[in-house]
């Protein structure tokens, strides 16, 4: 009996979805679980007035308050198949249903039953629609509000689970099951605009994560959130989802790639839990908040740009493969190793539902990959619908019986619901960049226009003075001469009759009396006196004309003091184009101070409400990460690069160099943040910001800058290539200088966490050694801050793990430079910390050091052995505690020992 494909193998590679996309309607149902009192009183969170979801608690809910809400359990009955129609026909069935109590009795013999309360009772004859509205719906439009949801089957392999999840309806519609319609669901209330989907499709196979829509992706790890203790796979594939078309298409390609196999109980049996995860971000209408000023006024600037609010929440839909009995189905071969895989991973389930049924301190969620990708729907923050499905064979009563005391435990889990809303302060920054530049942009053009406007009108003054001037002067010149001429012919006139007179009177003289002579002067006389006034006429004509230019004159002095206000006026426009200057660089420090205080903000909520939670032991692990990079996924990265390109990274390069200590801080901030991604780090590499981050250490005496570049450097030191970089150019001589320097423990735990990464090579051991690094972890503990030990402990673990990895290889024969340098009793006295990571760390780089027979008599002589034992009998991780116990029984020295101890291990 062998394993394949469902429906068949494709090609391997990922999935392309490049279709148009658009959105399809789906009508929207008003079905919903009602409460029932089961054993306890349930609490139920705020519901919908039409489906009984999660529905405006976030408008009467601060963020961060939480809502409790039960795990809603619901049961469905597979109808007799064929073969149950021939073997169990003398019998009845061992199970009955009153739907309409929501109870189920299971028949313990022909007079004697047992009676069970869900919220649910769903018969054989239900419908697909019928069970998507009471199981599903209600968590759909949760998941809409803001929430997380979980929807999930569970029950006896062959009753019924992936035809209730995954059904995809291809020949009857009314066959879609409850991952199809939940889609419609969602698809028609987003805005294609503004709200976005994205989905994964994973399964876990044989205790490993393999990707349905990539299947040369076959072991994905688990990343945990160490400051929320959120549960993500960034190796997942992710497809963004605008249409129903491209979704079922999606599934069809994971339903192929998941495995199955033929049983005695079920012809296509799931040998895989399938998960599938969508992402919904929604932007909130309504909720922007508005930016004060420093002295707490709201500016007129300020209310027109509000940060958009944005909801982020996710549904996980998981489809459990059936528990089976090996006897019943026949398994056998590898699919008897799938058989146990199934039933280990199911019971770890178990073991953690009846842990927080009961209200127990420790819930193992550990022990399985399952329960782990399930934290958050069980006791967390989601809100969690179940549904059970079982057979009426009574030839599997003790299944039945089993599956139903599963959901009845799972009805006594709470969860704490909680909306997840977040400001979007990059749209924000992008508006108000775009809203200065324009602003720049008109005040430029006004400027110019402006200076235009004072330059015509000088020319054009100039110009009329000009021709006034000119005209005046002609006028007067015409006038001069007019005047002249007149004044020659006036008087020739005068002369011509004055002679003709005076011959008149030679030639009448002795006719003439003394009369007429009288008479001839006094008319001669009365012409002079009219010649006279004839001159004084024009004399006061003269000094009009004077008086005129005398005007011209005083208006051309009326023209300059004008340009000279002009001038005024554009000496006045220079100063307020100054003064606006200033002001937009002040917006823009606000904008920066802004962007800061977001980043201070959100650490300070996480740093409020995280757990702390070990991360994996052989996995190096970055001390200096940003947050809200890590949820982003593809949209996240797609913001940083826009940042590259708006802003211009050796502009925030250049920054490093500033006298301005607090510039300093700010910019080394920044390079920390954008190195956080290993998109990002090539470029900053390339354009030489490991070179200015460790000028910084070298140069810089503030601990603050210290700590911040000492966080950027452990970023950069994830990738290989930049770890030979930061040892080539004395970054490890740097390290260990600040951390002897150093007092602070965040400094000592970013420059612990850099060292540590650059232990994980084993190309760079022997130079980090000769450089002081393993010295400068050892100095670190005098800290004895626990997060300092942590990364020191990590460090060690790295070094002796590549060390290890040499000795196999034959490029390493002598003893341990661990040892050597006098770190092994460090290492004994805190094998048995009590801080979970300190301890594993410190066990891990035990059990690597003891793989080797050279180290194995200095072990013995100091004490390591002891901590051996104790690791391959106590330790809660399993590989390691397998790797104790194959150490000690494969190591000569130490069997010896232990015989003549006479301690009995074998």
């Amino acid at each position: 009996m062998s394993t394949a494909y469902r429906n068949g193998t494709l090609p391997k590679g990922g999935l392309k979805v490049d279709r148009p996309l658009s959105m399809n309607s789906s009508t929207k149902s008003s079905a919903s679980f009602k409460s029932k009192t089961v054993g306890h009183t349930p609490v139920s969170g705020p519901r919908r007035k039409s489906t009984g979801s999660v529905g405006n608690s976030a408008a009467n809910t601060k963020d961060g308050t939480s809502v409790s809400g039960r795990v809603r359990v619901a049961v469905r009955l597979r109808p007799r198949n064929a073969e149950e129609m021939v073997s169990d026909a003398d019998f009845a069935d061992c199970v009955e249903l009153q739907p309409e109590l929501k109870r189920l009795k299971l028949r313990r013999n022909n007079w004697d039953s047992d009676t069970y309360e869900f919220d649910e009772v769903l018969t054989e004859f239900a419908s697909q629609k019928r069970v998507y509205e009471v199981v599903a719906k209600p968590v759909v439009e949760s998941v809409l509000d803001g929430y997380n949801g979980t929807v999930m089957a569970y029950g006896q392999t062959g009753t019924g689970k992936t035809y209730t999840l995954g059904r995809l309806g291809e020949e009857d519609t009314a066959d879609r099951g409850i991952m199809v319609r939940a889609m419609e669901d969602i698809l028609s209330e987003i805005t294609p605009e503004k709200d976005s989907i994205s989905v994964s499709y994973f399964q876990l196979y044989m205790e490993s994560i393999q990707d349905l829509l990539d299947p040369v992706n076959d072991n994905i790890s688990i990343v945990e959130d160490p400051k929320t203790g959120d549960v993500s796979l960034p190796g997942a594939t992710t497809v963004d989802i605008r249409d129903q078309k491209s979704f079922l298409e999606l599934l069809r390609v994971g339903e192929a790639h998941r495995f199955a196999a033929n049983t005695q109980l079920n012809t296509e049996s799931s040998r895989s839990h399938a998960m599938l995860m969508v992402h919904v971000e929604r932007f909130v209408k309504g909720r922007d908040s508005v930016i004060s000023s420093e002295n707490g006024s709201t500016s007129h600037t300020a209310k027109a740009f509000k940060p958009p609010v944005v909801r982020k929440s996710k549904l996980v839909v998981v489809d459990l493969a059936g528990s089976e009995r090996i006897d019943k189905s026949g398994s056998e071969a590898h699919t008897l190793e799938e058989a146990k895989s199934i039933n280990l991973s199911l019971s770890a389930l178990g073991k953690c539902i009846n842990a927080l049924a009961e209200n127990s301190a420790h819930v193992p969620v550990r022990d399985s990959k399952l329960t782990r990708l399930l934290r958050d729907s069980f006791g967390g923050t989601a809100r969690t619908s179940l549904v059970i499905t079982i057979g009426p064979s009574p030839r599997h009563r003790g299944e039945t019986a089993s599956t139903i005391m599963f959901g009845q435990r799972a009805m006594k889990v709470e969860n704490m619901l909680k909306i997840k809303e977040e400001f979007d302060y990059k749209s924000l920054s992008r508006r108000l960049e775009m809203q200065l530049d324009k602003q720049i942009a008109e005040h430029e053009r006004q400027q110019k226009g402006f200076k235009d406007d004072i330059e015509r009108i000088g020319q054009e003054a100039q110009v009329r003075i000009a021709e006034a001037e000119k005209g005046y002067a002609e006028a007067l010149e015409r006038e001069r001469l007019q005047y002249q001429s007149d004044y020659m012919d006036a008087i020739s006139k005068l002369e011509e009759q004055w002679s003709a007179n005076k011959q008149k009177h030679e030639n009448e003289k002795a006719k003439s009396s003394v009369l007429s002579a009288s008479m001839e002067v006094a008319e001669l006389k009365k012409l002079f006196e009219n010649e006279i006034i004839s001159r004084k006429a024009a004399e006061e004509e003269i000094d009009n004309l004077k008086n005129q230019l005398a005007q011209w004159k005083r208006s051309e002095a009326a023209g300059n003091s004008e340009i000279l206000k002009l001038r005024k006026m554009l000496e006045n426009e220079k100063c307020q184009k100054a003064k606006l200057e200033e002001e937009i660089a002040v917006l823009q420090s606000q904008l920066l101070q802004l962007s800061f205080e977001a980043d201070e903000t959100r650490r300070n909520l996480d740093r409020g409400e995280t757990e702390k939670l070990p991360g994996t032991l052989d996995s190096p692990i970055p001390p200096f990460m940003h947050q809200h990079l890590g949820d982003s996924g593809v949209g996240e990265k797609t913001s940083m690069a826009k940042l590259f390109e708006q802003v211009g990274l050796q502009k925030i390069l250049s920054l490093l160099e500033s006298e301005d200590a607090d510039v300093q801080i700010h910019a080394v901030k920044v390079v920390a943040n954008l190195a956080a991604e290993e998109a990002n780090q090539e470029r900053i590499v390339k354009a030489g910001g490991l070179k200015s981050l460790l000028t910084l250490l070298r140069s810089s005496n503030d601990e603050t800058i210290h700590r911040v570049a000492a966080g950027a450097i452990a970023n950069l030191a994830m990738n290989e290539t930049n770890q030979e970089l930061i040892m080539s150019q004395g970054g490890i001589s740097l390290l260990s200088v600040t951390a002897a320097k150093a007092e602070d423990p965040q400094t000592l735990r970013m420059v612990a966490g850099a060292i540590a990464n650059l232990c994980g090579n084993e190309k760079l051991q022997p130079k980090l050694r000769a450089e002081g690094g393993v010295k400068a972890l050892q100095g670190m503990v005098r800290s004895r801050h626990p997060d300092v030990l942590a990364q020191v402990a990590r460090g060690i673990a790295n070094f002796a793990k590549c060390e290890s990895r040499a000795y196999t290889q034959g490029s390493k024969t002598g003893k341990s430079l661990l040892i050597e340098d006098g770190t092994l009793p460090w290492i004994v006295q805190n094998a048995n910390n009590e801080a979970s990571p300190i301890r594993r760390h410190i066990e891990l780089a035990l059990c690597h050091l003891a793989q080797h027979e050279v180290n194995a008599k200095d072990m013995i002589r100091g004490g390591a052995l002891w901590e051996l034992v104790r690791i391959s009998r106590d330790c809660s991780r399993d590989d390691i505690r397998t790797l104790a116990y194959r150490t000690l029984t494969s190591s000569p020295s130490f069997q010896a020992e232990l015989k003549r101890l006479r301690i009995d291990y074998g």
